[in-house]
């Protein structure tokens, strides 16, 4: 499936590991009504706080392979040696149904939904520094010191990847990128394309095209 029109926004969000992409998002769903968060499927144990369908849906690694081989999956990817995925029946419904969709996935998964839905808008959560970013990962507590020295090793890797974001917010102030990461939302949704589905009626009513004036 390839949708290139549709009347919700699909927002990508990708950051590397302890960049604050979980939450920046969840502020921004607080923030702004009418916007849903893909829920992905992950067979990485849940952190503390962390809900089974409402943060990542958890499932063991053989349930992932048969869903991935059931192509129940619109992308998938191995991260720091786990599996993530984004449901394909899901997103599709709500692409049907018009909704907002914010997705939280890496580079990898990013390419993949870019080529299904050349529409989708996609950020890239950047840290300040490499070293604010292991200060951030260690005051976090989740991982041992080897994990976090692998987890900044595959950041280095990640942040050649921002270019391919239409959106860069460096998360030096978290307010600042709050704010930051709403505005693009909100810019998102008054594209033209978006908004002459969304209100049709309105356009014929003020004579406004299908297509704007070249």
């Amino acid at each position: 499936m390839t949708v290139t029109k549709h009347l919700g926004s699909l927002l990508i969000v990708v950051a590397p590991s302890g960049a604050g992409k979980t939450s920046l998002v969840r502020h921004l769903l607080g923030a702004r009504s009418g916007v849903r968060l893909s829920v992905s499927y992950t067979t990485r144990p849940p952190r503390p706080g962390e809900r089974n369908g409402i943060d990542y849906s958890f499932i063991d690694t053989q349930d992932f392979e048969q869903r991935r081989e059931a192509g129940e999956f619109l992308e998938w990817a191995r991260v720091h040696g786990n599996y993530y995925a984004t449901s394909r029946a899901w997103i599709e419904a709500q692409i049907e149904a018009g909704e907002d969709i914010v997705l939280e996935i890496d580079w990898q998964g990013a390419a993949q939904i870019r080529r299904l839905f050349p529409d989708a808008v996609s950020v890239f959560i950047a840290p300040p520094s490499l070293d604010v970013l292991r200060e951030r990962l260690t005051a976090r507590a989740q991982d041992s010191a080897e994990v976090i020295e692998a987890r900044l090793q595959a950041a280095r890797g990640e942040l050649m990847h921002a270019s391919d974001c239409q959106y860069v917010i460096i998360n030096q102030d978290f307010g600042d990128a709050c704010q930051a990461l709403c505005a693009v939302l909100d810019t998102a949704r008054c594209r033209f394309a978006n908004q002459r589905l969304r209100h049709g009626p309105i356009f014929d009513a003020l004579g406004i095209a299908a297509a704007p004036p070249r």
